[in-house]
């Protein structure tokens, strides 16, 4: 039986930012892996019904992460991460954007600064804290209207599923 897991989602428009808490029913190494792995990021990312594939990634700092949310209908939508400060198995930020099949920028899409924080509660937990960072309140306001707290919502309860499965 799972029980309710922290989920906190706050939008702060004064400093242009998102701000998501979530612990997951896994530890610490595992939920990291989870963040961090392309083969675990493919199982998990993209909301359904879409799926991720990524093409490339390399995490380390000033590394990149090229993948494509694909739809049920296989239209790509790629993104790219480039990472910019990791500390392994405690946290990880980046730029995170839409962009071409070649990582090239699309610059109808605003760019957001991601902050992640893992911090284990006990053997069995892990929260991780989620801060999104954007130029202007607009380019906020255009993420919110996309649907990103939706998205994000179903992406995170694959997560929830995946770690089911991978901590059994």
């Amino acid at each position: 039986m799972r029980t309710a897991q922290l989920f906190e989602f706050t939008v702060d428009k004064n400093k242009n930012s998102i701000l998501v808490t979530r612990a997951f029913a896994a530890p610490l190494a595992l939920v990291w892996d989870a963040w961090t792995k392309a083969e675990l990021l493919d199982q998990w990312w993209a909301p359904k019904p879409y799926r991720v594939e990524t093409k490339a990634m390399d995490f380390r700092e000033g590394g990149t992460w090229l993948y494509a949310m694909i739809s049920p209908e296989n239209e790509a939508h790629w993104c790219r991460a480039d990472y910019q400060k990791i500390i392994p198995g405690h946290s990880f930020s980046g730029l995170d954007a839409f962009c071409d099949e070649e990582g090239n920028f699309t610059p109808d899409f605003p760019r957001s600064l991601w902050n992640n924080v893992f911090e284990g509660n006990d053997p069995h937990s892990t929260t991780v804290q989620i801060t999104l960072q954007f130029d202007s309140l607009e380019d906020l306001e255009k993420i919110i209207a996309m649907g990103f707290k939706e998205g994000f919502t179903m992406g995170l309860e694959n997560l929830d599923a995946l770690l089911l499965r991978l901590n059994q």
